[in-house]
């Protein structure tokens, strides 16, 4: 059964862009789920990737490649431009970045731990693994080292500011996303706490919700954005961070669906209100394929953290299989047409 609406995103030939490299011990087994950035004074894009070698643990890294043509990358030479600090809430793994820039400043949202995950997609070296916990009286919800969100800031990829942990920290929320600039002078971020569904909340499964604050660090009041609503939904969370567009803040989203596969979608947001959706796809505009996306450590994934657009083409980078990285492609103005035929 297909999914996909009649416009889609154009898998680009060169794929994938990025593969693990076995010469480098903590890149050898994954080089997925890539933020971007263009940076027009450099002229070339920036893909902050997770990256992790073949360890039992699976500790997870930050590693940077760039591109003038943005589809072939050439990685930064030397180690991962940033590793998990041992004993800290951040001490397991770093992955899937999300990238803004604000000046001189490039700001990153960093999916965290402070155990390492282990070798999630074989379930005997789990079960071998050793156990990593808290202590026995410290409240179960935390016992269960939980993905939480930090925020990272650095000006050149080698110095960073660890400024703190943008979620609860009793929640599993690993896909945070900031809008690249503030609306009406405030930090806006959107979420997917996946505890909150089912009873007591208004979405059966883990959906998109969006927060405004004027301390981005700061406690936030969440918000109900987007939940399942279509036949290839059922888990859904944000990708991106949203690109401002005279029709809205573009905003690529992923659903998981009944197969277990992600499919990508995309909302249009208002730009002065951006707590409200005006257009929404009712078919999937993308899905995985390709074998590097339907076999990997996690069979069936596409899952994009990061976009550029050049020329007026969009590029969306995404990880496939959870293993390599791959950039799909369309005219922007097309993208944005398609979505407008959709209001909700």
């Amino acid at each position: 059964m297909s999914y996909l609406a009649d416009f889609q995103l154009s898998r680009h030939p060169a794929n994938p862009i990025l593969r693990p490299d076995p010469t480098l011990a903590w890149e050898s087994l994954v080089a997925t789920n890539p933020a971007a950035w263009y940076d027009d004074v450099a002229g070339e894009v920036l893909l902050l990737y997770r990256a992790a070698g073949d360890d039992a643990d699976h500790r997870v890294h930050l590693a940077l490649a760039r591109s003038r043509d943005g589809i072939h990358f050439q990685r930064d030479p030397g180690n991962p431009v940033a590793s998990p600090l041992p004993n800290t809430p951040d001490g397991g793994c770093l992955e899937d970045p999300r990238i803004i820039k604000i000046g001189d400043w490039y700001y990153v949202t960093v999916a965290s731990r402070p155990f390492p995950p282990g070798r999630y997609w074989d379930p005997a070296a789990l079960a071998r693994r050793p156990h990593l916990a808290f202590p026995p009286h410290f409240p179960a919800a935390l016992r269960q080292n939980l993905t939480s969100t930090h925020l990272f800031l650095t000006r050149d990829f080698k110095e960073w500011i660890r400024a703190g942990r943008l979620t609860d920290p009793s929640l599993d929320e690993r896909d945070v996303v900031i809008f690249p600039e503030q609306v009406g002078g405030k930090w806006v971020t959107l979420h997917r706490p996946m505890q909150w569904h089912g009873q007591g909340f208004p979405n059966a499964q883990p959906a998109i919700w969006i927060a405004a604050n004027v301390d981005l660090l700061g406690w936030k009041q969440l918000r109900l954005l987007a939940k399942a609503e279509y036949d290839w939904e059922l888990k859904v969370g944000a990708n991106n961070p949203p690109l401002k567009t005279p029709h809205g803040w573009l905003q690529i989203y992923h659903a998981v669906g009944p197969d277990k596969h992600y499919r990508l979608g995309a909302l249009l947001l208002d730009l002065e209100d951006p707590f409200r959706v005006t257009h929404r796809t009712r078919r999937a505009i993308y899905e995985p394929t390709a074998e590097w996306e339907t076999k990997g450590l996690y069979n069936g994934v596409c899952f994009p953290c990061g976009h550029a657009v050049l020329n007026g083409t969009y590029h969306l980078y995404y990880g496939g299989g959870d293993v390599v990285c791959g950039v799909a492609t369309a005219p922007l103005a097309e993208l944005l047409d398609h979505v407008r035929t959709q209001p909700v």
